[in-house]
């Protein structure tokens, strides 16, 4: 919840990226996951944010591995099982922009995004 006030901070934009799977894993009750891709579907398109979803489907050039977030290209934050790690050092960002740049290169925005949502969220059967 903490990470969702990004959404409504002036002057900042939110870019997310996430693999096709995620939103199709039960780690919670179908119908907490099918409320939050209705979240999900709801800040599709927002003014302040962009979200891409890489399709299973998709050729990449970059393989999945853990999850990141970059901070205006002076900070990277990444966590593994064991620990969070932050990363300030320019030749480390700059491996994590160009993986960035590489896994965006594969996702789908907009309504591309909207139907993956929807697609997750009909196959839960969840009203």
């Amino acid at each position: 919840m903490k990470r969702q006030e990004w959404l409504y901070r002036p002057g900042k934009r939110l870019h997310v990226l996430m693999w096709e799977a995620a939103p199709h894993t039960l780690i919670c009750p179908p119908q907490v996951l099918a409320a939050q891709l209705d979240r999900l579907a709801g800040v599709t398109g927002m003014e302040t944010g962009d979200l891409g979803i890489v399709p299973l489907h998709a050729a990449v050039k970059a393989s999945p591995a853990n999850g990141f977030w970059s901070f205006d290209g002076r900070l990277v934050i990444t966590e593994d099982w064991h620990a969070e790690l932050w990363l300030d050092d320019a030749d480390t960002i700059a491996t994590y922009q160009r993986v960035w740049q590489a896994l965006s290169e594969s996702a789908v925005f907009g309504a591309g995004a909207q139907h993956v949502i929807a697609q997750a969220r009909r196959s839960l059967g969840v009203r």
